[in-house]
Parts: structure tokens; C-alpha cells; sequence
């Protein structure tokens, strides 16, 4: 090859290699768009194609893994957010949270720790890296809380999508998008399933649902409706829908459709005096109304200014000739940096959803209780069965009976969304406690001491309670977080043996090993 052929052959591979190049980011720019408007679906295509064609970069494997994780496909995203962190190249933080969340959906629980461990490294301010660092031994702390409820899934479910129950006297009205299992043509371009609407049911035996029709809302069908909540008069419901101001989809500046919460007048036929809720916005989401049992505060999720992750959970006062106050968010107590949604207000509790505080996989369920001062900060996770490793959320349940409703997409039920029922057996102890444990040793030939008396006191050194340790050397107390001890042991023929301790907030176990010498 001459100087001349060798000149020419090197600019054309450098022109195809700038057009391919081209090519594969004008691919990834429209990819984008699609994750922008939520079409995770036809995202994936896009970037799938340019995996198969052996592009490899970052940003492709980023993309792939996330749109698959937020379309709730933990085992896909699994797959490329490994093929991230094989390029062996610097790891955004967020990606360790991310592979754990996945490694948890597929019960990969020790894995799932060791990201979250190197997710703490390297992103230690965050609120979630702070709640798994406190929480270590969240698993554990998860099953002391299980078994308190018996579920069963309710026949109110279909093979699609049915979720968002809400109380309606003495019917359960819920958001449904069954009209896809006919010959509806009126569809969500981007799922090719019917738009959500809302359906009710009546409440039989054991809170098992029947007779399920549609609710009357006179809402277009080609806009969705979702997450009711209502008066306990049945005359005014507050729900969740697109932005469809005066009839016409409304778009924030990068062309989404968002939602907003509306309020309206129930007359049995249709929704009367629909209006927007003032702090709506066609900037931000706005949804899943939940209204305080004296309907003078409403609470619902949003990812307005100010919120902490991808949705917080807000409050506002409901005046009495119908305004509203100013939102207020209910603080890093209960909002993370990950998602906090589907809010329900019963008595002093507040039910709601996340993947922010340690679960075990999707949304979990969690439980607040309202102090003194009317905050809302310790979080409890309420468990198995009604916590799994997919999403659990949009819990509803009547404090008098016991009983109540949840939804979830596990893989046991019917359809992508499944509504269940509930009876609570057993009442949540919301003061934390922890187990303080240890076994009781000789210091010099590690022999163990059993039947050795181990005494409890408080800081004060006052007596709180009294063990003997069991043929293992092993004593245990409950005691409360961010309290100071002091255990004693008195073995036979030892040096009695005084320790102090102070146990760390958190619900979990403290290990005090004791020692003791001979006399």
C-alpha cells in the first residue's frame, strides 16, 4: 500500500468510526427520551440493539440496568449492572444501592449487604447509607416483627393491574386497568394496557371482596384515575390522575405527562366540581391523597422542590371553607433519598411505602407512630407475610376491626398488581428495644461458667432484672436503645464481675461477653 492509499484508508476508518459513533449516541439520546416519559419498554429495545452490536460503554449499561430496575425487572437489571461493574472502571454510588436492591428481589440478602457495605464507603451522608449502617442486622430485626398478620389474596383481583384500595363505608373502592382483559382500544400507548380506573367491591365475610363494578367517575377513559381517598360522609373523594387540565394534556418542559391530585364531588353518578388542587404543578408529581382521620390533613407523596429523593411523603391543612394550607415535608424521620409513597393516616399511625429505609426487596411496608410533639420519626418495617421481596405498598387498615388491604405485584398472585387482605393478630411494639446478650467465661481458661446469676441495673444502679446463664454460659435481657447498663455476673468461686454499656439506638442485639476471674 502507498503513502497515498495508506493516507485515504486511514481518514475513511476514521470517518466510519465518527458516523458509527454518531450513529450510537444519537441511539442513546432517543433512548433517553423514552426513560424521560417513562417508556422503559421501547427504551430497552433501543439500548438492547446497540448492546448486541457490541457497544459497551457506562452510560449503555447504566441505562440498561435502569430501565429494567424501575420496570421492576430485578433479574435483567441484575444482569447489566453486572456487565457495569466488569468494565472495571469508576462506579457511580448510587449503582452499589441499585445492584442491592436487585441482589434483595432475588433473596440474595448477603450480597445484597456487601454492596450496601460499599455503598456506605463510598456514599456515607446519604440518609439510606446512615439507616443501614444503624441497621446492620435489619433482616433479623424484620422477622422479630413478622407473623403479626395473616393476608390472602382477594378475589377483587384480576390478571392485570389492581392496587390503591381505599374504605368507602361499606365497600372497598380500588384502581384497576381490567378494561385491557376486553376489547378496549382506548390503551396507555407506552404499557398497551388500559388506562387505570377506579372499580369498587363489597366487603364480604373475612374482608373477602365481591361483586366488583365500576365506580362511576365520568372521568375520559383515556386518562388514568388512581389512589382515591375519601370523606367519611362519601361525598367528596380526592384521587390521583394525569395532567389533564381543561380537558388537554398538559407537559412539563421535558414532555412528560405528570400527575396531580384532584378533588371532587361523589353524586353516585359521575364525579361533580373536578378541580386541581392548588400546590399542583405542571413542574411536578403530585399524588396518593390519604386523608388524617378528622379530615383536617392531607397527606400524599410528591417530588416537588425540596423533596429529599425520587418522592417524599408531605402533609397540608384542609381549612374548614375548603382551602388548603402550605405542604410541609415530613422530614429525613421518614423520607430518604429513595422513594417514600402511598401514605395512609389511621388513629397515630402512619402507614406508607418504601425502598429507602432497609427492607427486604421493592417497596417495603413501614409503620410510624406520632409522638408528643405530633412528629412522625421512628419507622418500623411491619414484616412478613406482608412484606416479600417485590413492592408492597398502599396498606389500608381499620384500627377498630383489625382489618384491612394491601397491594403487591409478588410473583404467588394473579396479576402485575394484586389487592390482598389482612387481619393484624398482634399489636407492634413501637418502643425499641434491643436483646443484650453474652456468655459468661473464665478469663483465664475460657471454661463456661452455666448457672452463673447475672444481675441488671440501670444507670441509677438500681436492680431492673435477674438471670442465670443456661448450660451454653449464655445470658439475655431486653433492654431499651440509648440507654446506660450495668450487668454483674456471680459465678461460683469467681470475683463478681461488673460491666457497663451503653446501648446504641437502633432495634437489634448487643453481644457483652463477661469474664471472670477465680478466687
Amino acid at each position: 500500500m502507498n503513502k497515498l492509499h495508506y493516507i485515504r484508508f486511514t481518514v475513511f476508518i476514521l470517518l466510519f468510526s465518527l458516523t458509527t459513533l454518531n450513529g450510537q449516541e444519537k441511539r442513546m439520546e432517543t433512548a433517553q427520551k423514552l426513560i424521560d416519559n417513562y417508556a422503559y419498554r421501547d427504551a430497552i429495545k433501543v439500548y438492547e440493539k446497540l448492546a448486541k452490536k457490541g457497544y459497551r460503554s457506562p452510560a449503555l449499561f447504566e441505562k440498561l440496568g435502569d430501565a429494567y430496575y424501575f420496570k421492576n425487572e430485578p433479574d435483567n437489571a441484575l444482569r447489566w449492572y453486572r456487565e457495569l461493574f466488569y468494565l472495571k472502571k469508576e462506579v457511580q454510588p448510587i449503582y452499589y444501592y441499585r445492584m442491592a436492591m436487585a441482589l434483595k428481589s432475588l433473596g440474595k440478602y448477603e450480597k445484597a449487604n456487601e454492596m450496601l457495605d460499599e455503598y456506605s464507603k463510598r456514599n456515607g451522608g446519604d440518609l439510606r447509607a446512615e439507616l443501614y449502617e444503624k441497621n446492620k442486622n435489619y433482616v433479623d430485626v424484620i422477622k422479630s416483627n413478622s407473623g403479626r398478620y395473616k393476608i390472602k389474596i382477594t378475589d377483587a383481583s384480576s390478571t392485570v393491574s389492581d392496587y390503591g384500595p381505599a374504605f368507602y363505608g361499606d365497600m372497598i373502592v380500588f384502581s384497576s386497568n381490567r378494561d385491557s382483559i376486553g376489547l378496549s382500544n382506548k390503551k396507555d400507548k407506552w404499557t398497551n394496557r388500559s388506562f387505570n380506573t377506579l372499580y369498587m367491591a363489597q366487603v364480604g365475610v373475612k374482608g373477602m371482596l365481591n361483586r366488583v363494578e365500576k365506580f362511576p367517575t365520568g372521568i375520559d377513559a383515556k386518562f388514568h384515575v388512581s389512589t382515591p381517598a375519601f370523606t367519611k360522609d362519601k361525598t367528596v373523594i380526592y384521587f390521583t390522575s394525569n395532567n389533564y387540565n381543561t380537558g388537554e394534556m398538559q407537559k412539563d418542559d421535558k414532555n412528560r405527562v405528570l400527575l396531580k391530585i384532584y378533588r371532587a364531588v361523589v353524586d353516585g353518578k359521575r364525579l361533580k366540581d373536578v378541580e386541581e388542587l392548588p400546590f399542583c404543578s405542571n413542574s411536578y408529581n403530585v399524588a396518593h391523597p390519604a386523608l388524617s382521620p378528622d379530615e383536617k390533613t392531607l397527606y400524599f407523596a410528591s417530588d416537588m422542590s425540596g423533596t429529599y429523593g425520587e418522592s417524599d411523603i408531605y402533609k397540608v391543612s384542609v381549612n374548614e371553607d375548603g382551602t388548603f394550607g402550605t405542604p410541609e415535608n415530613l422530614g429525613p424521620g421518614i423520607n430518604t433519598e429513595g422513594k417514600e409513597t402511598f401514605p395512609f393516616v389511621t388513629g397515630d399511625k402512619l402507614y406508607f411505602a418504601s425502598n429507602g429505609h432497609p427492607g427486604l426487596g421493592g417497596l417495603d411496608i413501614f409503620v410510624s407512630k406520632e409522638d408528643s410533639n405530633g412528629m412522625f420519626s421512628k419507622v418500623i418495617n411491619v414484616g412478613e407475610p406482608v412484606n416479600g421481596r417485590w413492592d408492597d405498598f398502599a396498606l389500608i387498615i381499620d384500627e377498630k376491626t383489625k382489618m384491612g388491604y394491601f397491594s403487591s405485584n409478588r410473583k404467588s398472585g394473579r396479576g402485575y398488581d394484586d389487592i390482598y387482605s389482612l387481619i393484624e393478630m398482634g399489636e407492634l411494639n413501637f418502643e425499641c428495644v434491643q436483646r443484650l446478650s453474652g456468655v459468661v467465661t473464665d478469663e483465664k481458661t475460657g471454661e463456661i461458667a452455666a448457672n452463673a446469676k447475672v444481675i441488671l441495673f440501670d444507670q441509677n444502679h438500681i436492680m431492673l432484672k435477674e438471670t442465670t446463664t443456661d448450660e451454653a454460659g449464655l445470658y439475655s435481657f431486653n433492654v431499651k436503645c440509648g440507654k446506660s447498663y450495668s450487668v454483674r455476673s456471680e459465678a461460683e468461686s469467681y470475683v463478681p464481675k461488673e460491666t457497663s454499656i451503653l446501648i446504641k439506638e437502633g432495634s437489634g442485639e448487643t453481644d457483652l461477653p463477661i469474664t471472670q476471674v477465680k478466687l
